[in-house]
């Protein structure tokens, strides 16, 4: 088995995640520090991040958060911001597939399963992942169209979006818009490069899986339909 793998399928990480560990000198084979995520791993070897030994997972864990705003999608925070993993209450290591921003809330997926983390966050699997935005001011045809062709942020062109208005005046715009890759701060550049702030942006899809109705600051295990949909995908 792969390094990278390996500490995936150990609930480090993400496996794209894990590269990043892995290079950066973090992990210890057998008491020798490795930067190549290409070095075979086999049940004698003894794998450590950061001092603690790691082994891969045989119970995994799928869990659906509504992140609230004020909480950042990580395990810690240098800054002593509050973090999502304060509102799971769970032992098992478990880490955020993909992120939301401070200010943004709504569905985000936690995992200790690397595989699907890569599939759910890789843009070349278009997991389509659906917003529901309110902007400022209101949002002409021309803008919903650059938008599904594409608009340039951080002098890169975005893929087609899907935009679907709810309701708009001159004031503002409630929308859902499906994007399927996640670029830092996506959503508000997009609508920052077709002139509108976003005043409230709130996740409520992840392919099929849908947010509902849980409430800010709960989760819940997925239930057996989303999981037939997720390991359809693996």
């Amino acid at each position: 088995m792969r390094l990278n793998k390996y500490l995936a399928d150990s609930g480090v990480s993400s496996r794209r995640e894990s590269e990043r560990i892995v290079t950066s000198g973090r992990v210890k084979i057998n008491g020798k520090t490795i930067t190549d995520i290409n070095i075979p791993v086999n049940d004698n070897d003894t794998v450590s991040v950061d001092g603690n030994t790691v082994k891969p997972i045989k119970k995994q864990y799928y869990i659906m958060l509504h992140k609230p705003k004020g909480y950042i999608t990580s395990a810690k925070d240098e800054l002593g911001r509050k973090t999502v993993m304060q509102l799971i209450d769970i032992k098992a290591r478990l880490f955020p597939i993909g992120r939301l921003d401070y200010d943004t809330e709504g569905l985000l997926l936690l995992t200790n399963d690397g595989k699907l983390a890569n599939i759910l966050t890789h843009p070349k699997h278009r997991i389509g992942k659906t917003y529901l935005v309110r902007l400022s001011g209101q949002l002409s045809t021309d803008s919903i169209q650059q938008l599904e062709k594409g608009v340039i942020i951080d002098g890169e062109t975005t893929q087609p979006a899907i935009v679907d208005i709810i309701s708009g005046d001159v004031h503002n715009t409630r929308l859902n818009i499906t994007i399927f890759e996640g670029k830092n701060h996506q959503i508000k550049k997009m609508f920052d490069a077709v002139g509108h702030q976003v005043e409230f942006l709130k996740r409520i899809a992840i392919g099929e899986i849908k947010l509902g109705g849980l409430t800010r600051g709960t989760y819940r295990d997925l239930n057996k339909k989303e999981l037939e949909y997720l390991n359809s995908l693996k």
